[in-house]
């Protein structure tokens, strides 16, 4: 299923779920396949983020 797009929490954070229901079904995000599940989340956040036009904060 495609991303969503917007700029909400609820957006991203659907997305985030999304990403993570397909790395726990398929192993894999798009064509990357992180190793463990965190890994996969990590990798979803940014997506999900880069995808609302945000950046994450590392601070």
């Amino acid at each position: 299923m495609p991303l969503r797009s917007g700029k909400s929490q609820e957006t991203i954070k659907t997305n985030i779920k999304t990403l993570v229901h397909e790395y726990e079904s398929r192993g894999r995000i798009g064509t990357s396949h992180p190793k463990s599940k965190k890994k996969a989340i990590k990798q979803a956040v940014a997506i999900s983020m880069k995808k609302a036009g945000k950046s994450r904060s590392r601070h």
